[in-house]
C-alpha cells in the first residue's frame, strides 16, 4: 500500500466519521461509495466491493462507538431500544457477514443498491412529531417488533458489510415511531453492536485488510466526535432532510452502477 493511498483512506475515514456522529449512521453509506470511487478517481488505487465491505464495517465500528458516547452525554440514547433492536441486529449481522463469503461482489453491490432504494423511498414519507422531543429514557416502543426488525436488517446489512444505519434509521422513524434525536443517538449504539458482530464475521473469514483499516479508523474516530457536536446544533427537520438527500443520492448512484454493470 502506498503512502498516497494511506492518506486517502485516513481522509475518507474522517469524512465518514463526521457523517456518523452528525446523522447517526455507521458511515457505510458514505464510506462504500467513497472507497469505491475516490481512490480510483485520484489515482491512489482501485478497491473492489469485497475489500470495501471489510473496510466499511471496521470503520463503522469505531465511528459509531465514538459517536454513541458523545450522544449519550446529551441524553439522546435509549438504552432499552439499543438492547432490544441491537440484540436482533447483532445476531442477524453476524449471520449475514458469514454468509457473504459465498456471494459474488456484483451480487453484494446489487443488494446494497436495493437497500438504499428502499431507505430512500421511506424517507420521502411525510414525518410529523411533537414540537418538544421527549427524553430518550421516556420514549416507548414495540419491543418484539424492534427485535424482529433488528434480525432482518442485521442480516441483509451484514451481507454487504454495512452497519445498516441507512435503512435502520428510516425503520426507527417510520415503523417504530421513535423521535428524531433519539433515533440518531440510539442508532449509533445499535449500529455499534451490528458493526462489532459484522467485524467478527469478516475477521473470521479473512475479509479485512488490517493495514488499510488502520488508516480508515484513525480518521473515523476524530470525525465522529466532530459530527456529534454538529448534530447537537442542527435542527431535527434539517437532520431528516440531509438524511433523505444522502440516502437518495447513494441509492441512485448504486442502482446506476448495477444497471450499467
Amino acid at each position: 500500500m502506498t503512502l498516497y493511498l494511506a492518506l486517502t483512506l485516513a481522509v475518507l475515514g474522517l469524512t465518514g466519521g463526521v457523517f456518523s456522529g452528525w446523522l447517526g449512521i455507521g458511515g457505510g453509506i458514505i464510506m462504500a461509495p467513497l472507497l469505491l470511487y475516490v481512490p480510483a478517481a485520484i489515482g491512489a488505487g482501485v478497491l473492489d466491493m469485497k475489500v470495501v465491505a471489510g473496510l466499511t464495517v471496521v470503520q463503522s465500528l469505531f465511528a459509531t462507538g465514538s459517536g454513541a458516547l458523545a450522544h449519550r452525554k446529551t441524553q439522546h440514547v435509549s438504552r432499552p431500544l439499543v438492547l432490544w433492536m441491537g440484540a436482533g441486529i447483532t445476531v442477524g449481522s453476524l449471520a449475514g457477514a458469514l454468509y457473504s463469503k459465498y456471494l459474488d461482489a456484483n451480487v453484494l453491490l446489487a443488494i446494497f443498491a436495493g437497500l438504499a432504494l428502499v431507505a430512500a423511498a421511506m424517507m420521502l414519507i411525510p414525518y410529523r412529531e411533537a414540537e418538544r422531543e421527549p427524553r430518550a429514557m421516556d420514549v416507548a416502543f414495540n419491543q418484539p417488533l424492534a427485535l424482529l426488525l433488528g434480525l432482518f436488517l442485521g442480516f441483509v446489512s451484514g451481507l454487504v458489510g454495512q452497519s445498516g444505519a441507512f435503512i435502520i434509521i428510516p425503520a426507527m422513524l417510520y415503523i417504530l415511531k421513535i423521535p428524531t434525536r433519539t433515533t440518531i443517538g440510539s442508532s449509533l449504539g445499535i449500529v455499534f453492536l451490528a458493526a462489532l458482530s459484522g467485524s467478527i464475521g469478516k475477521m473470521a473469514t479473512s475479509q479485512i485488510d488490517y493495514t488499510m483499516a488502520l488508516f480508515c479508523v484513525s480518521g473515523a474516530m476524530a470525525g465522529a466526535l466532530l459530527g456529534s457536536s454538529l448534530s447537537a446544533h442542527t435542527k431535527r427537520k434539517h437532520l431528516r432532510q440531509v438524511l433523505a438527500v444522502l440516502i437518495a443520492a447513494t441509492a441512485a448512484r448504486m442502482a446506476w452502477d448495477v444497471v450499467m454493470g
